[in-house]
């Protein structure tokens, strides 16, 4: 298992390398990462698009350049959400299990220097001149108050407890496990 952008935090890929790049294609990734219970990643944009295949119950805060405002996502199991590249975002773990989630990159492993941008390293970017990190380093800081508020960090509600529970049940008297 490798580390996927916190410490804490683990992958392992399916298709891929963590070092695939421009200078080192595989084309795309997939990889199987894990969520720790109850805590959420650091807000991050890659530089590629990717989708994501949410295993439990995340939510996801999305940064919208538009409104200038983060939308959040309720994630249930089997929830798919493309996030296009440079999208400031972080998925939050609302359940006491680890959160397994299936990601497909296109281009870059987690070695990339554009695999996961965070606020400091926008910061360090506009240091070194880029004008356009500015309106990154915006967004990312916005989106860290945002995913620190307590709202974003809400437990698996009843409803989803007892969905979770009916759709068990129905498997068992479809005759699976």
């Amino acid at each position: 298992m490798l580390r996927f952008i916190d410490a804490g935090q683990y992958t392992r890929y399916l298709i891929g390398s963590a070092a695939t790049s421009d200078d080192n294609p595989a084309n795309a990734t997939f990889k199987l990462g894990f969520v720790h219970p109850h805590s959420a990643f650091t807000p991050h944009a890659h530089g590629a698009e990717h989708f994501v295949l949410s295993m439990g119950y995340a939510s996801c805060g999305l940064y919208d350049y538009d409104q200038e405002a983060v939308a959040h996502v309720r994630l249930i199991p089997g929830s798919l959400l493309h996030i296009p590249a440079m999208m400031p975002h972080s998925f939050n773990n609302r359940a006491g299990a680890p959160l397994p989630l299936v990601i497909a990159n296109t281009g870059m492993g987690v070695d990339h220097e554009e695999y996961a941008i965070t606020a400091a390293m926008a910061e360090e970017r506009v240091r070194r001149g880029d004008e356009g990190a500015e309106r990154l380093v915006a967004a990312l800081r916005k989106l860290e108050a945002e995913m620190a508020s307590e709202r974003v960090h809400a437990d698996v509600s009843l409803r989803e407890r007892l969905a979770g529970f009916l759709r068990r049940l129905a498997g068992v008297l479809e005759g699976g496990a």
